[in-house]
């Protein structure tokens, strides 16, 4: 999705997601081509970068759409869903079982691909031609991730 095609009400939060489904991206290829032993930390930064952003999520964005249409309101529960499993797979990874770790990973990442094309490509899409106004949702969006990364405001 190109932000610059986002309407200006919707492009701060927006984007913001969109940055972290790319930060995210990134390391999935990092750890593809990673020696085993980079793996562990980039599987751990990917953990906590993926938990942050489904935390937010969860507190702040799918809370503010919540009612706008009966569409976006089945996508959110498809979404607290993936994000279930998600969780799941981010405690085995940290859980550190050395063996699993590739397989855990591979799993993590194409489920993580999936959910973050649909989010793209349905929801977000959704909420722009629903008009809703996500100003203050992005300050919102913003103040927490900072917070809970534990960085200088």
């Amino acid at each position: 999705m190109d932000k610059s095609k986002i309407p200006v009400e919707q492009r701060a939060a927006l984007g913001l997601l969109l940055d972290d489904h790319r930060a995210v991206k990134k390391l999935f290829k990092q750890f593809e081509s990673a020696k085993d032993a980079e793996k562990q930390s980039i599987a751990i930064e990917t953990c906590q970068k993926l938990t942050v952003h489904a935390q937010i999520e969860e507190e702040i964005f799918y809370p503010a759409l919540r009612g706008v249409t009966d569409k976006i309101d089945d996508m959110l529960d498809e979404a607290k869903v993936e994000h279930g499993v998600a969780k799941d797979l981010i405690a085995k990874i940290e859980g550190g079982e050395p063996d699993m770790l590739d397989a855990n990973y591979k799993v993590l990442t194409e489920y993580v691909g999936h959910h973050v094309e649909e989010e793209e490509g349905e929801l977000f899409g959704a909420v722009i031609k629903a008009k809703v106004d996500l100003r203050e949702i992005a300050t919102q969006l913003e103040a927490r991730k900072t917070e809970l990364l534990g960085e200088p405001a």
